[in-house]
């Protein structure tokens, strides 16, 4: 590989690029760290955590955001399936629907409104 710098250990070598090839799906943790490295997902992903169910209005007045930007980003979120959105009346509630995302936030200090 022209630009390669010499390996000085080839067994550690050889032990990095078998753990990068050991990662299933890395475009798909490359997807994942990418949607959580936009802090405005993050929080409402947050948000969504603590209070499944929650309806847009509201979740946009606990963030101090716009409910467009919020929905925006809702939408984003549904379409990459870490989001559920269920119709109650004339509102929409949202839900995390990715376990994976779930047990991430939970990494992060994230708790349940149950576990206080």
């Amino acid at each position: 590989m022209t630009g390669t710098p010499p390996a000085f250990d080839p067994e550690q070598v050889a032990q990095a690029r078998a753990a990068v090839e050991a990662v299933p799906d890395l475009p798909e943790w490359v997807r994942r760290f990418e949607l959580l490295g936009d802090p405005t997902r993050l929080r409402i992903l947050l948000g969504l955590h603590r209070a499944p169910g929650i309806y847009v209005s509201d979740l946009a007045a606990a963030l101090d955001m716009s409910t467009t930007a919020v929905s925006h980003a809702l939408r984003l979120l549904r379409n990459q399936g870490w989001v559920a959105v269920r119709r109650d009346g004339k509102k929409m509630s949202y839900s995390l629907d990715d376990e994976v995302v779930h047990r991430m936030l939970h990494d992060l200090g994230a708790t349940h409104a149950h576990n206080g």
